[in-house]
């Protein structure tokens, strides 16, 4: 039992230390897609727009890593390879998603992300990083 116990504390430290590190990927991504300084956004400006975009991109980063913890069943070594593949794919997809909303929507995204005033476009962003990681999870399982 112990072993056991010790076994799961050492995969849920590797998975949460290369999801965490994904996560910093992630958020690095978004700030080259969005005019300025994201952190600023955040923390000084408070901005609802990019706080929504970033909680959004980093749950879409937890739903793939938690699918290839589980299609991993207990291989640490399998799982942490599927993490760290399939969440390359989702950040990649994603940043085209954001590219591609850009490019048929008016206006700027990154813009409009980074503006004070609550915009729709902002949720249609969320959503499709969550709509990608549902797609890359469902393709792992």
């Amino acid at each position: 039992m112990l072993a056991d116990m010790t076994e799961n504390a050492y995969a849920a430290g590797a998975y949460a230390g290369v999801g965490v590190i994904v996560m910093i990927v992630s958020f690095a991504i978004v700030d080259l897609l969005t005019p300025g300084k994201l952190r600023h956004q955040l923390w000084a400006e408070r901005n609802r727009n990019a706080g929504i975009l970033v909680g959004s991109n980093l749950l879409a980063v937890a739903i793939i890593v938690t699918a290839a913890i589980v299609a991993s069943e207990g291989r640490l070594l399998e799982g942490l390879t599927y993490t760290v593949v399939y969440s390359a794919i989702g950040l990649i997809v994603m940043g085209v998603t954001f590219l591609v909303i850009d490019a048929l929507t008016p206006g700027k995204l990154g813009e409009i992300l980074v503006h004070p005033e609550s915009h729709p476009a902002v949720w249609v962003q969320g959503i499709a990083h969550i709509g990608v990681a549902v797609i890359i999870a469902a393709s792992i399982l």
